[in-house]
């Protein structure tokens, strides 16, 4: 696996020695990235659900300001550390270790916002529907949150005051794509 283009252009990143963390594939990220290209310049990012925290570094290195990485697993949080080192962008970058619901409280009380949210959960477990119930004090205005998800997880078209906007499939992989519904 390996940063697919800007500033770590082609550095390859530590990956898990076993399956329980899912990365992006290379595949998937260039496709999503280059649908969002122009919304990362200056960007505040945050990855929840982070792994490898592939999707944050590769809008680091393609111009976003800043990142928040987020998983709750200790050996993740490690993979993602190396990788921030490997890519060079350890003045950009923050890693959090805790479980979603804890880390956005906190990051809420912390009055911190971000433009652009990615969810990459364990699949089937219905993570990007609670996420989103975590997200709206995290959101700048026009904020995007892009979800990855399988096929099989079947996400409504609007929750919890978001509305999906686009949706594209990868094989198995569904990437959604959430705005704030301001019909609300």
């Amino acid at each position: 696996m390996r940063i697919v283009a800007g500033a770590s252009r082609g550095r390859r990143l530590q990956t898990p020695k076993d399956d329980r963390i899912r990365p992006t594939t290379d595949r998937v990220r260039e496709a999503l990235f280059s649908m969002i290209g122009g919304l990362l310049m200056h960007a505040r990012v945050l990855d929840l659900f982070a792994g490898t925290g592939a999707l944050g570094l590769e809008a680091l290195s393609r111009g976003a300001s800043r990142a928040v990485f987020v998983d709750q697993s200790p050996k993740a949080v490690r993979l993602i550390k190396a990788n921030i080192v490997l890519c060079r962008v350890q003045d950009r970058a923050e890693v959090l270790l805790g479980a979603m619901e804890q880390v956005t409280r906190r990051l809420a009380r912390e009055e911190r916002r971000f433009d652009l949210i990615f969810l990459d959960p364990p699949y089937g477990k219905g993570y990007v529907q609670k996420a989103l119930g975590h997200l709206e004090e995290l959101c700048a205005g026009g904020a995007l949150v892009i979800a990855e998800h399988s096929v099989k997880d079947e996400l409504p078209p609007a929750w919890e005051g978001w509305v999906r906007v686009r949706e594209r499939r990868y094989g198995d992989t569904v990437i959604s794509f959430y705005e704030r519904d301001l019909s609300c």
